[in-house]
């Protein structure tokens, strides 16, 4: 029997380490940053069906307001924004912050070094302010598998050094660091969950970036006519057909992740960092594969060279979060994730534009 998502909610807060927390019958706001983005309006419309009262932050630079569910109260601003936080903070009785705003483009993050130290690092320590001064205690950090670079073995564990090869690893991985100084100064209490590749779409809520970037949704333009091909950075990688290999996870999984990450900060929880990942690597040519099968059609691909920063292989071990938080894949099939994504895209082709959305 599947338990109702707002009873998982609760039960994740009431228990912890053996011992029963007291649960307050009303909690406060909690303020979704990069809500309107992809994995960000999946997570508002889990904490929403799970009966929170949130509020969501976005400048809609990259977001869509077509994405956020309705209820949750849409802020249209930036995380730089001081005094807009202040007031957010403060004014709506903000308990918990779940952060997913930082810019996360491996290639971008090379080519225009000083956008991402501004608004992944920078703007962080406004935020960060922001709280201590509210006394905002609790956030969640959507970081990255980024922050290891080349790992030093496979399947990565949360005790893998931290050696990211591109800026935008490198930018995640100084807010983690930041936290943890938040963590001892002013007891901001922090989850920071170190994704691997998201993949996949909700009935209502998929991907859509301008430019886009990412290898599925770039796959399915192409089975839609909107591309002539796919490009494949690099063949020469020490793996099994030559190409990069990753680790997708269903969008709705990191999701719910997030949910389970403020249970436990709610009942206590300590500062800590979790992977996500379904433990199982494919190639660029294995997930293009899948997709001929999936959407019927040849997606013709050609081969360029790498891109600055990417690692051969990233593969996540997420039995740390499973044995203390209890979470574990629920999508974890690729062709279901890839499936999932083809299903939202055809029914979406132009994005959020289709729903009037923001670019």
């Amino acid at each position: 029997m599947k338990i109702p998502l707002a009873l998982t909610l609760r039960l994740s807060a009431s228990i912890w380490g053996g011992f029963i927390a007291p649960i307050a019958e009303d909690h406060m706001a909690i303020l979704v940053i990069g809500g309107a983005g992809y994995i960000g309006s999946v997570t508002v419309s889990q904490l929403t069906e799970a009966g929170e009262d949130v509020v969501v932050l976005d400048n809609l630079s990259r977001g869509h307001r077509a994405a956020v569910v309705s209820g949750p109260k849409l802020v249209v601003g930036d995380m730089a924004d001081r005094e807009l936080l202040a007031d957010l903070l403060r004014e709506r009785e903000i308990e918990a912050v779940l952060h997913f705003a930082a810019h996360s483009l491996v290639g971008e993050s090379m080519e225009k070094p000083l956008l991402y130290w501004e608004n992944n690092v920078q703007a962080g320590v406004t935020l960060l302010r922001a709280m201590a001064e509210a006394g905002v205690k609790r956030i969640i950090f959507s970081s990255t598998a980024a922050v290891y670079g080349e790992p030093a073995e496979v399947p990565i564990t949360e005790n893998c050094p931290i050696k990211p090869t591109n800026t935008y690893g490198v930018t995640k991985w100084t807010f983690e660091q930041l936290l943890a100084d938040a963590d001892r100064a002013h007891g901001i209490r922090s989850v920071r969950l170190r994704y691997f590749n998201a993949a996949g779409c909700t009935e209502r809520c998929g991907e859509d970036h301008t430019p886009e970037t990412h290898l599925i949704p770039v796959i399915l333009q192409v089975a839609l006519g909107q591309r002539k091909g796919v490009s494949i950075y690099g063949e020469d990688y020490p793996t099994r057909d030559g190409t990069c290999v990753r680790d997708y996870i269903h969008v709705s999984d990191l999701a719910r992740a997030h949910l389970l990450a403020l249970g436990h900060l709610r009942a206590g929880g300590k500062s800590t960092a979790f992977n996500l990942g379904n433990g199982e690597g494919f190639t660029v040519r294995e997930i293009i594969e899948i997709a001929r099968e999936t959407t019927g059609h040849p997606i013709p691909a050609a081969v360029g060279p790498r891109r600055a920063g990417d690692p051969a292989t990233l593969i996540a071990s997420s039995a740390r979060i499973a044995k203390v938080l209890g979470w574990k894949p629920e999508c974890s099939d690729i062709r279901s994730i890839i499936q999932s994504a083809w299903a939202w895209h055809r029914e979406h082709p132009q994005g959020y534009s289709d729903g009037q959305a923001d670019r």
